[in-house]
This record gives C-alpha cells, sequence and structure tokens, in this order.
C-alpha cells in the first residue's frame, strides 16, 4: 500500500507543477485595466473586437477549471502528506 501512495503522491506533484505552469499563462493572457503583459500576446488588437467577449469568458471559464484542479491537487497533497508517514 506505501508504493501505492507513493505514486498518487508523485502523480498529484506532477499535476500541480503543470497546472501551476498552465495558470501563470492563462492569468497572463487575460485582458488587463491598464494593458500590460496581455498586450504583449495581441489583447491590445483583439479588445476592439465585438467577439472578444465571448474569448474572454471562455478564457475565464478554463482558468477557473485549472484553479480547481490546482487547488484539489493542493489539497490531496497535504491529506498525503498528513496519513502518510
Amino acid at each position: 500500500m506505501n508504493a501505492t501512495v507513493e505514486i498518487l503522491r508523485v502523480a498529484l506533484e506532477v499535476i500541480l507543477v503543470l497546472t501551476s505552469a498552465f495558470m501563470i499563462l492563462l492569468i497572463l493572457m487575460h485582458k488587463g485595466k491598464g494593458g500590460g503583459l496581455s498586450d504583449m500576446f495581441g489583447g491590445g488588437v483583439s479588445s476592439s473586437v465585438g467577439s472578444s467577449g465571448v474569448a474572454e469568458r471562455n478564457l475565464n471559464r478554463i482558468t477557473v477549471g485549472f484553479a480547481l484542479v490546482w487547488f484539489t491537487s493542493i489539497v490531496l497533497l497535504g491529506l498525503i502528506q498528513k496519513v502518510a508517514p
């Protein structure tokens, strides 16, 4: 059983690293109030387009989804640390 817990811990750590990297990228892609880093990736150009609201909502949904997976992996890693010696 100890090997199973170790495999689960490693898998959760990999998920945590991947979701952390994607969260950084997704947050940087959001449209800022003053432009900022989001304009580097074309955010300023797409803000004049009428369909950018749909893209922004989809980006928000994807970001929230990754945040939930990120948060869940942190909680599960904490529980594993508490239970497993």
